[in-house]
C-alpha cells in the first residue's frame, strides 16, 4: 500500500471518529472547549500519520504533533468557565476541562512512547548521525 493511500484511510478514519462523538458527550462544553476538541482530533490524526510515516516525515508530523500539544495545554492552562454559570454547570464544564486535559496527556504519552520505540530501533545508515 502506498503512504499516500495510508494516510488517506487514516484521515477518514479520523473523521468518521469526529462523527461518533455523541452529542451527550458535547453537551457540557462551551465554544472554547468545543474548539479544543476538535484540536485533539485532529493532533490524534497527526500522532496517526506520524505512525504510518518514516524517516524525515516521521520526525516532521512529530514536531507538528509536540507544538500542537503544547500549544494545546497552554490554552488549557488560560481556560475558565464563564461568569454566571449555575454549580451544576459549573461543575460540568469542569468535567469536560478534565476529559480535554486527560485526552491531551494521553497523546503526549502515546507520543512519548513511539519515540522511545524509534530510539530502540536499531540505526541505519541514514541516522548513523544522530545526535
Amino acid at each position: 500500500m502506498s503512504k499516500h493511500t495510508i494516510q488517506k484511510m487514516i484521515a477518514v478514519v479520523a473523521f468518521s471518529c469526529i462523527g461518533l462523538i455523541s452529542a451527550s458527550a458535547i453537551a457540557g462544553q462551551d465554544s472554547f472547549q468545543l474548539d479544543m476538541t476538535q484540536r485533539i482530533q485532529q493532533g490524534k490524526l497527526k500522532l496517526q500519520q506520524a505512525q504510518a510515516a518514516k524517516g524525515a516525515e516521521h520526525k516532521k508530523l512529530m514536531a507538528e504533533h509536540m507544538q500542537m500539544m503544547k500549544e494545546d495545554m497552554d490554552k488549557c492552562r488560560t481556560m475558565k468557565p464563564k461568569e454566571g454559570l449555575s454549580e451544576k454547570e459549573r461543575e460540568e464544564w469542569y468535567i469536560e476541562h478534565q476529559k480535554i486535559m486527560q485526552e491531551i496527556m494521553d497523546q503526549m504519552m502515546q507520543e512519548n512512547q513511539m519515540m522511545q520505540k524509534m530510539e530502540d530501533m536499531p540505526m541505519d545508515s541514514g541516522d548513523a548521525h544522530k545526535h
